[in-house]
């Protein structure tokens, strides 16, 4: 489970984010205005949301990617090739390439530890309390430093922004409109990735035993990881893709159409319910509950989610944070 969705969910997420932005922009550069300023007030409440959800989870992207997205504002007015080449180079990951050839140069260099393992130590402390409080201080400090660290650490800071590159040139290209181009487009995409896919698969597992220096190999196994990630998220994206312009599948998908529209809700929802569930300031399961166990209840709690969003939907255009973020995000715009 880790293999097929570990990383590449928020592969998909990060492409989304930047197809997303490109529909509300040219929606708005349709009406002659510029949506740029109003994407950055979108960001700023993101970010309040991404807060909310740090309480609960410290692991929270929102936070992440309102930071991150900022990206769009300049890009978005620049050519699909200049686009294209710029999240190219970020996908490279630069950092990491500057500094595997430092240590090339410099054998005698030692990095420091990653900062991000002493604040991942820290946490088991306030893990340990069964205080809600002490749980929502020690995530939004102690939490929220370690996950921002490791995403710098692994490379995020640059596969993110790339990743809200390459879904807004999706969408300035048509590429999610089912034509027979565009299946060929996605075909090709589905054979070229997996054909990359296994060579870097392959090579990040054998990295640890073909590298005998261990900074070198942990940089370069960032490097290989992200690609591989990447190339993974491809070949899932295009099959569904692929798969969505059958007319069975459509019926069968169109069912979590509801979930869809609460992304953010769900996604903001799982965090407290799964808090709830596993921390000590609640049920505490984390100790009894191991894969297994965690999988089902992973799917029970969507099964719940989807029915309460089936529900909602009928009745509402919007989920309850989604409307809030749309009301908030066009606030004194007269729209």
């Amino acid at each position: 489970m880790f293999f097929l969705f570990g990383g590449k969910s928020y592969a998909i997420f990060a492409l989304l984010f930047g197809f997303s932005f490109y529909i509300q922009n040219d929606n708005q550069q349709k009406k002659g205005k510029d949506f740029r300023g109003r994407f950055l007030w979108r960001l700023l409440l993101l970010f309040g949301f991404g807060i909310i959800n740090t309480i609960f989870y410290e692991g929270d992207i929102l936070m992440v990617y309102a930071v991150l997205g900022i990206v769009l504002i300049p890009v978005c007015k620049w050519n699909d090739k200049a686009v294209l080449i710029t999240a190219a180079i970020l996908m490279l990951q630069p950092i990491e390439w500057m500094k595997f050839f430092y240590m090339l140069v410099h054998p005698e260099y030692v990095p420091e530890p990653n900062l991000s393992n002493s604040y991942f130590g820290m946490m088991g402390e306030y893990l340990k309390s069964n205080s809600f409080i002490d749980h929502a201080i020690g995530n939004l400090s102690i939490g929220r430093f370690a996950s921002v660290l490791w995403s710098w650490e692994n490379g995020r800071f640059f596969q993110a922004p790339a990743l809200f590159m390459l879904g807004m040139l999706l969408g300035r290209r048509k590429l999610f409109i089912a034509t027979v181009e565009n299946n060929l487009f996605w075909k090709k995409a589905l054979q070229y990735a997996f054909l990359v896919f296994i060579p870097l698969f392959a090579l990040k597992n054998l990295l640890p035993q073909i590298i005998i220096r261990k900074e070198i190999m942990e940089s370069l196994l960032i490097i290989i990881t992200s690609w591989s990630n990447f190339a993974f998220t491809i070949v899932l994206v295009s099959v569904f893709i692929l798969l969505y312009q059958k007319e069975s599948m459509q019926r069968g998908l169109s069912k979590l159409v509801p979930f869809g529209k609460m992304s953010l809700t769900n996604y903001i929802m799982q965090s407290i319910v799964g808090s709830f569930i596993y921390y000590r300031y609640g049920l505490g399961l984390v100790h009894y509950t191991g894969a297994t166990y965690s999988l089902l209840i992973g799917i029970v709690l969507f099964v719940l989610q989807l029915l309460f969003c089936t529900w909602w939907m009928k009745t509402h255009k919007q989920g309850p944070l989604e409307y809030v973020w749309h009301q908030a995000t066009w606030i004194s715009s007269g729209k």
